[in-house]
Order: C-alpha cells, then sequence, then structure tokens
C-alpha cells in the first residue's frame, strides 16, 4: 500500500511481485496442459487410423486377386490359367536361323561340312567336352567300352565301325542334341558349339585309330617308331 492509498483509507491488500508472476503461470499453464492434452489424443487417433488402413492393404497384398503358375480358371475354354505361347513366337536371342549351325542339317539333310572353322584350339575344347560327357558310355577312344558299360549300362556302337566313320558330322551332332536309342540327349547340358567341338573330336578320334603310318607326317614318324612322344 503506498501513502496515498494509506491517505485515502483504502485497505488494498498488497501482493508480492513473485506471487503475481506464479499465479498467472500456473494459469497458462494449466491452458497448455489442455492444448498438449488434445494434441496428444488427436495424434493417438491418427496413428491407430494408420494402423487399421495398413493391416487392410496386407492382407490385400497377401491375398492378391491373381492366377499362380499352372493354376485352374474357369476364364478360358481349356480351364487353364497359365497360356500357350503364341503360335511362331520367338524368345529374344534364340531365332536361330541357322540350321547349319543349330540343327547340323543343310536343306534338311545332315551337314556334310562344319558350320565353322576347327583348329586345334576346337579340337582341345572337344576332347575336354568329350571326357567329361561321352567317355563314361564311349571310353576315351570311341571303342564303347566306358566305365557305365562295364557295371551293365547297354554298350554303344563303336565310333571306328564303316557306318559311324562314314556318318557325315551332322549326324553325330544330331544324335548329340536330340538323343538316339538308348542315349538321351545332351542338348541341355552341351551348348551348340560344344556339341560341334565334341564332332570334331569324335573325327579326330576316328582318325587316330584308322591311320596308316604313310597318313603321319615325317616330322612324328621317328618318335611312333621308338615309342616317345617328341616335345
Amino acid at each position: 500500500m503506498n501513502k496515498f492509498e494509506a491517505s485515502l483509507g483504502l485497505a488494498v491488500p498488497e501482493f508480492e511481485m513473485s506471487e503475481r508472476y506464479s499465479f498467472t503461470s500456473r494459469m497458462f499453464a494449466g491452458r497448455r496442459d489442455a492444448t498438449c492434452s488434445w494434441i496428444a489424443c488427436l495424434r493417438s487417433g491418427l496413428v491407430l487410423l494408420l494402423l487399421f488402413a495398413t493391416t487392410g492393404c496386407r492382407q490385400d497384398m497377401h491375398d492378391q486377386p491373381k492366377y499362380e503358375s499352372l493354376e485352374a480358371s474357369t476364364f478360358f475354354p481349356d480351364g487353364r490359367a497359365s497360356r500357350p505361347l503364341v503360335p511362331g513366337t520367338v524368345a529374344r536371342g534364340q531365332l536361330r536361323e541357322d540350321t547349319h549351325l543349330y540343327e547340323g542339317k543343310v536343306s534338311g539333310k545332315p551337314a556334310e561340312t562344319f558350320p565353322f572353322p576347327v583348329d586345334l584350339k576346337i579340337l582341345e575344347r572337344g576332347q575336354q567336352r568329350y571326357d567329361i560327357y561321352c567317355s563314361p558310355c564311349h571310353d576315351r577312344v570311341g571303342n564303347g567300352g566306358g566305365m557305365v558299360v562295364r557295371r551293365g549300362f547297354r554298350p554303344p556302337p563303336s565310333y571306328h565301325v564303316e557306318r559311324l566313320r562314314q556318318a557325315p558330322p551332322g549326324h553325330l551332332y544330331d544324335v548329340i542334341t536330340n538323343g538316339f536309342g538308348a542315349m538321351q540327349d545332351y542338348a541341355a547340358q552341351i551348348p551348340v558349339r560344344d556339341r560341334w567341338a565334341i564332332v570334331a573330336y569324335i573325327r579326330a578320334l576316328q582318325l587316330s585309330q584308322n591311320s596308316t603310318l604313310n597318313e603321319v607326317p615325317e616330322t612324328e614318324r621317328q618318335s611312333l617308331g621308338t615309342g616317345e612322344s617328341k616335345q
């Protein structure tokens, strides 16, 4: 109370400055708490709404309206969901117009020649592939007495019989590709160029087992006579 208020006889309660500020702070703090509580409720509601929406989408993703491979379908007359290829469809990189290379045929007949030049590298590759895929039945020199045959499998014909010595390369390629008799096809295991490499090596085997001394180069005849390989 100041002197003016005292002279008028007014009894005005006197508050300390700190008490006034304390009352104001508590009033505004209450409003802030109410506002924060309302915002928290709003956030919780949004979270729950988002959770329910996500749960609904998850079920749709697990059970999509689509056909699985080879599943039945009532939409198509044949009852199959998986559709056959359109006639004439060719996969990328699988056109294979060169029948000499891919089928071993020229004008519908077994090719008499190779589709690419044969060199030492091709022969070495053919020997490697032959030893892996062919020797278990045909043995290492092509006589037809491989390890599988020794254990009871039907023996294949020797590569050195006159019929197979005279067979064109395209015939041998076709047998590797499509199989023959008890022999399965090796189209899935052996790539196209490797099949031709094997055919080239078979030709080398046939030559090695049916050659005369006059066909051996003079530089190699001496080593044949002594049984030593020339380095």
